[in-house]
């Protein structure tokens, strides 16, 4: 019970970390090319990370882990924060949040393609119930949103449905902070050239916000936070930890209204909730 309920514990730290995330790559995406955005907080967070493994001393992870290390930095590294990126420039992160609420059902998907688990019938009906919805919400609720910036979310919730199934599974051999920490450490001969190849002219005229901004999708999104994560998927257990990533939507919606001024619609709360209540019956029917 002690190491279930510290896993729960360091679940919800996770999560409350990475509510901060889309908020934080809006102001960042104001300054910042997406592309350098994204090979610049891998890098920045792929330092500590190799100095963790050196110091501590880690196990080299086996050949065999390899694939699985490197969907887990595609997914995770790369593919949700770059397409956030992407998307946030056409998008609010209110607006992106709502998508958030489809990741728990995306990570359950690919625990049955990765994993070989396999949900009763009775699941997919309210996951095709939350789809339908959030479908309906970015097509006609919110004529401010573009195609481009939904579609980007889309694909950002898949990929990184597969990283943290990816992750999760394989942390049960790795450990929890090992897995984030060797994801980082792979795709670092490819963040940091790339992050040197695309580095602006001059960041005069970057303000405080921007640099905040960067170090915390850098520094907590991209490390500390999974630290936390893939430890509560490992000690508490990937299907009970991982419903807490339901309480994501409505922490990110509040720290977009405080933090960034940004308009949250009763009907944007009035889809969260009632996504996060499929993706919930989906869990508990899986």
């Amino acid at each position: 019970m002690d190491n279930i309920r510290t896993g729960w514990i360091c679940g919800l730290i996770g999560v409350a970390i990475f509510s901060g995330s889309l908020p934080a790559t809006r102001v960042a995406v104001g300054t910042f090319d997406p592309l350098f955005l994204t090979a610049l907080r891998a890098t920045l967070a792929a330092v500590p990370a190799a100095a963790l493994l050196l110091l501590l001393r880690q196990t080299r992870p086996e050949r065999t882990d390899i694939p699985s290390l490197l969907t887990v930095a595609l997914g995770v590294v790369v593919g949700f924060p770059l397409l956030t990126a992407l998307a946030l420039r056409h998008v609010s992160s209110a607006h992106s949040i709502i998508f958030i609420a489809l990741l728990p059902l995306a990570t359950a998907l690919f625990g049955v393609l990765r994993a070989g688990e396999r949900p009763r019938p009775a699941f997919w009906l309210p996951a095709v119930t939350g789809s339908v919805l959030v479908a309906g919400f970015a097509l006609f609720t919110d004529p401010a949103a573009s195609w481009a910036g939904d579609l980007l979310m889309c694909a950002a919730v898949i990929i990184c449905g597969l990283g943290y199934a990816e992750g999760g599974k394989l942390s049960r051999k790795l450990g929890g902070w090992q897995v984030i920490c060797w994801a980082l450490a792979l795709s670092l001969p490819v963040t940091l050239p790339a992050a040197l190849l695309l580095r602006p002219d001059s960041f005069t005229g970057t303000g405080a916000p921007a640099w905040t901004s960067l170090a915390y999708v850098s520094l907590f999104s991209m490390l500390i936070g999974f630290v936390f994560w893939y430890r509560g998927l490992a000690l508490g257990g990937i299907a009970r930890v991982s419903q807490l990533q339901l309480l994501q939507p409505f922490m990110g919606l509040i720290l977009a209204a405080s933090l960034l001024g940004e308009d949250v619609s009763w009907p944007m709360a009035a889809v969260s909730l009632a996504v996060v209540t499929c993706v919930a019956a989906a869990r508990k029917l899986a």
